[in-house]
């Protein structure tokens, strides 16, 4: 966004950042979204109009929200309503966590992070036990599990090392849905409203004319990354340039 983006320094704290003990803080996610998602780039031009590419992102954006929204309160012990939309995915995650014995507490839920020392803030999804080893758990709801999300974790990673000295690792914990077809092993994804079509190249068998969908199923991936430190320092060069980016609000805010 640029400096006219913001109606009012108020709203630019509020979108980016948080107040705590009242000191600002930029967010995490701000941060690491100055680097550039050329796939993101390439679906907005494929589309008919920016209007049509906007709505669909923002209604994936409203299902994913739903998802993750559900997954924590399950983490938190609760049971809460699940829309038969998201089902699938859901009953794969309640699945996974019972074969994996994941185990978290309530504190370690949504939990609010500062680094004083660098200078940002954040809210991680969930600090876990998996396989014996603690650590940091990320959940997203993509298509796949981008590079990209290193540089979220490594930053939760640094600021919690100090408070928990028993941290060995971090999570990326992927969780959508999708059809296979019966006769190909193609995938249909249609999160959005937007069909998303994959071959499965690795079987082999030419992709059908007429697609034999299965029923919608889950899908849950776990991506273990234990060496963040690299990740972290490409973090902070995307904090610096985050920073150059919006120096006309940081310098109103008094951070720069």
């Amino acid at each position: 966004m640029s400096l006219f983006d913001y109606s009012s320094l108020e709203k630019f704290k509020e979108e980016n950042g948080y107040t705590i003990d009242d000191v600002w803080y930029p967010r995490v996610t701000k941060i690491v979204g100055i680097k550039a998602k050329p796939a993101l780039l390439f679906f907005y031009g494929e589309a008919q109009s920016y209007k049509h590419a906007h709505d669909i992102s923002q209604k994936s954006a409203e299902e994913g929200t739903r998802v993750h929204e559900v997954s924590q309160a399950i983490l938190l012990g609760q049971e809460p309503k699940v829309d038969e939309d998201i089902k699938p995915a859901i009953d794969a995650f309640r699945n996974f966590m019972e074969q994996k014995r994941i185990e978290t507490a309530p504190e370690y839920i949504e939990r609010r992070i500062v680094n004083y020392d660098h200078r940002y803030a954040g809210t991680i999804d969930a600090m876990a036990l998996i396989d014996g080893k603690f650590g940091v758990m990320d959940i997203k709801t993509s298509q796949s599990i981008y590079r990209d999300y290193n540089l979220q974790t490594s930053a939760y990673m640094d600021s919690l090392k100090n408070e928990f000295p028993n941290l060995q690792t971090r999570w990326i914990l992927r969780i959508d849905q999708a059809q296979v077809c019966n006769v190909c092993g193609a995938t249909r994804r249609t999160k959005g409203g937007r069909e998303k079509v994959r071959k499965d190249w690795k079987n082999g068998l030419k992709p059908c004319q007429e697609h034999s969908w299965g029923p919608v199923r889950g899908e849950i991936e776990l991506k273990e990354s234990p060496f963040w430190q690299g990740d972290f320092q490409a973090f902070l060069g995307a904090k610096k340039l985050w920073e150059w980016e919006n120096e006309y609000w940081l310098k109103k805010v008094g951070y720069l």
